[in-house]
């Protein structure tokens, strides 16, 4: 569904990413692992249209979408959930979904998208008319996948979902995830600093350091290699 190939970013003279490949298949759920500076964020961020890469290649349902603007790749149905959430604080828990939805042009559609996000996220419909800049951590996490999920996506990328959330919310946010791709058939790509958390939820795993791929196979595998638990697992 999607593959990324040879791809390089520079900030600068600083190298990023340095010549990665991966590909993702649909349905599934993939986990990129690895510490801070390691390449995660960018590799989100380039995929949706947001950084240009100094080079490679990024194909989503077999088009080549590196030089495409993130609008046309959210309309293709790419949707990239940011680390920090980045919601629009001042507007509403509503707003906030409108906003989400706003490509889309069927209204039928937005609707059935809004109480599917509902039907998810049953907080958020108990918050429908609060400023999103008073909800919890949690609930933050909660409308910005919400929103992503309002643009019907066929892929969703997942930025530190657990990141500065209470930990009983990170359970319900990571089942949530779940169900979200087995419900719905939603392929997930998720960057996330609990690596046990990512791989247990996940089917393939990638490694990075320094902006190279240092590893890489099934969850379950990478979750008993001993290398990856004395780095990243904590045993």
């Amino acid at each position: 569904m999607l593959k990324v190939s040879d791809l390089s970013v520079s900030y600068g003279a600083i190298s990023a990413l340095a010549g990665i490949s991966f590909q993702i298949e649909a349905g599934s759920i993939v986990t990129l692992i690895g510490g801070n500076g390691a390449g995660k964020t960018t590799t989100l961020r380039t995929i949706s249209g947001l950084l240009r890469p100094k080079s490679g290649q990024i194909t989503f349902l077999g088009e080549d979408i590196t030089r495409l603007p993130a609008h046309k790749i959210v309309a293709r149905g790419l949707c990239h959930v940011p680390e920090g959430r980045m919601i629009f604080s001042n507007l509403t828990v509503d707003e906030n979904l409108a906003m989400g939805a706003y490509l889309q042009k069927d209204a039928a559609l937005v609707a059935k998208n809004r109480e599917y996000v509902f039907s998810v996220f049953p907080r958020l419909k108990e918050r429908i008319r609060q400023m999103a800049g008073t909800l919890s951590g949690g609930e933050q996490q909660m409308l910005a996948i919400g929103r992503a999920l309002m643009g019907s996506p066929k892929f969703l990328m997942l930025d530190e979902p657990s990141l500065g959330i209470a930990p009983r919310l990170i359970s319900t946010i990571f089942e949530k995830i779940v169900e979200i791709n087995r419900k719905q058939g939603i392929t997930i790509l998720l960057v996330e600093q609990n690596a046990n958390l990512a791989l247990e939820v996940s089917q393939q795993a990638y490694v990075l350091e320094t902006g190279h791929i240092v590893m890489q196979g099934e969850s379950k595998q990478l979750r008993n290699d001993p290398q990856l638990k004395a780095t990243y697992l904590g045993g």
